[in-house]
Parts: structure tokens; sequence; C-alpha cells
């Protein structure tokens, strides 16, 4: 379930690191250029702001220990996206747009798309340690399984041969016992052997 949210919320940071390097530039552009700017900003939020849900209702649907972390996360990021949203509506204000570009480019939005821009960089470290601690997990309980699968097999092979041990002590055990009358029978036949020689042995 996390690798699910994980991989929305790399493309939400792809799409927003995109978005802010498009106001930005939006700010500069005038009549028809800045018309399909804007249109490709409102697209590109929009898109986002999918991600944003669909992360939101994977995020519920995680265990307690792993939810908290990610709704956290979440938060930044609906904080992140209402930023962009505010520069969009700041770029397309109106008749007033060339004043409301440069209140974008001289006031503060311009240092909150900063701020936002390492908001975003701050939590992909953060996710790319966390998927480096789980591939970890993943390979040392995958080294696990192989040991304990080796521990069986040669726990296995030394019960067969602890068998075959047994079975060769329970048949030198049953060949010392019988040896009194193994010999016995032997000794009578040679006899037996003797006696029907000298019988038929011409005078």
């Amino acid at each position: 379930m996390t690798d699910v949210f994980q991989g929305y919320e790399r493309q939400y940071c792809e799409i927003s690191a995109s978005l802010s390097r498009k106001c930005t530039a939006a700010a500069s552009q005038e009549g028809e250029k800045l018309k399909q700017k804007a249109s490709e900003i409102k697209s590109g939020i929009d898109g986002a702001e999918a991600l944003i849900r669909k992360m939101d209702l994977e995020a519920r649907n995680l265990q307690p220990s792993v939810r908290a972390g990610q709704l956290a996360k979440l938060r930044e990021y609906k904080s992140d996206l209402n930023n962009l949203k505010g520069a969009l509506k700041r770029i397309t204000a109106g008749n007033g747009q060339q004043g409301a570009r440069e209140e974008l480019l001289e006031s503060g939005m311009a240092d909150t798309l900063v701020v936002s821009a390492d908001q975003r960089s701050r939590l992909l470290r953060t996710t790319e340690r966390q998927n480096q601690t789980t591939d970890r997990i993943r390979d040392s309980h995958r080294t696990m399984l192989e040991t304990e699968e080796l521990g069986v097999s040669i726990m296995h092979d030394l019960h067969q041969q602890r068998q075959s041990l047994l079975h060769a002590n329970d048949t030198a055990s049953n060949i010392s016992v019988n040896s009194p009358y193994l010999s016995i029978t032997l000794f009578l036949r040679i006899i037996h052997f003797s006696i029907a020689k000298y019988l038929w042995t011409p005078k």
C-alpha cells in the first residue's frame, strides 16, 4: 500500500516543481502567451489536486502506525498546492495583470514558491530515505528467509544421516545377536559335508 502512496507522491512533486517554474515564467508574459501559460498551469493544478485526492484515500487505508506520517506529508502537499493556486490567481487577476505580476515577483509570493520548492526537496529526500530503509528491511527479510530455508535443508540432511546410522547400527546389532546361531549352523554344515565326502569317497 505505501508503494502506491509513494508513487503518487513522486508524481505530485514532479508536477508541483514544473508548475512553480511555469508560474515564475508566466509572470513575465502578456496577452495570448500569458493565457496559454495560465491554461497549462490550471491543467497542471487540476492534475496535482487529483493526485492529492488519491494520496488522501490511499493514506486513510494504511495501518495506523504508517498513516499518521503520510497524512502529515499530505498536509504539506495541500499547503503547497494552495500556494500554487494563489500564484495562478495573482497572475490572472482581472485587468490589472501587470500589477498582479509585479506583485507576484516583488511580494512574498515568489518567496513562497521558493519555500514550496524547498519543502518538496525536503520531502523527496525524506521519501528516498524511507525507500532505502524499506529496501534494507526487505533485503534483511529475504536473507532471513534464505537462511531459514538453508537451516531447514541442513536439518533434513542431518535427520536422513541419523536415520541411516540408526539403520546401520540395528543391522550390526542383529548380526551380533545372531552370530552364535550362525556359527553353530556353519559348523554343522561343515560336519555334514565332511561325512558325506567320507562316505562317497571310493575305498
